[in-house]
């Protein structure tokens, strides 16, 4: 089965459209919800080939619960994995400046959070390093290494100096 097109997102059904119907995952890590082609399995076993010709999720990507195939009695869709990562959460505006300073040389991607945000408090988060965390364990910044489901992949950033 080739999948061309994303049909719609879990989150987006009511519960009453997945009733007598079998839901079957494709378990993708972060990188690999950035690439429109590619083989892969299902929760099942199931072998299906990934050739997307438009952008999945508004920002290109395919998200968690993107529907790949629907009929009257399954449906298969994407299910995003867990992500290493460190939740960086400096207490002062300085010692922010500070950690992105010594950071910045490394080109991580980066994602922050607002207080709002599921983790409680403003954030930095950025895949794991062993070298990123002696960083911050020596310069006394707090952070947790935790596995998490971003909303939305790390990508490697182009760049030139």
């Amino acid at each position: 089965m080739i999948i061309e097109t994303i049909t719609g997102n879990l989150a987006d059904l009511a519960p009453s459209d997945l009733d007598g119907v079998h839901v079957e995952r494709v378990p993708l890590a972060g990188a690999d919800l950035v690439k429109r082609i590619q083989r892969v399995r299902t929760d099942h076993d199931r072998e299906i080939g990934l050739r997307l010709s438009a952008p999945a999720g508004p920002d290109g990507d395919l998200r968690d619960g993107d529907i790949l195939h629907r009929d009257a009695a399954n449906i298969i869709a994407v299910r995003v994995l867990s992500t290493d990562v460190l939740v960086i959460a400096p207490r002062t505006v300085t010692e922010m400046g500070r950690t992105a300073h010594g950071l910045g040389n490394r080109h991580l991607q980066a994602q922050f959070f607002d207080a709002d945000s599921e983790y409680g408090a403003e954030v930095m988060v950025v895949q794991y390093d062993h070298t990123v965390e002696d960083y911050l364990a020596h310069h006394g910044v707090p952070f947790t290494r935790q596995h998490r489901v971003l909303p939305t992949p790390f990508r490697h950033a182009e760049h030139t100096h």
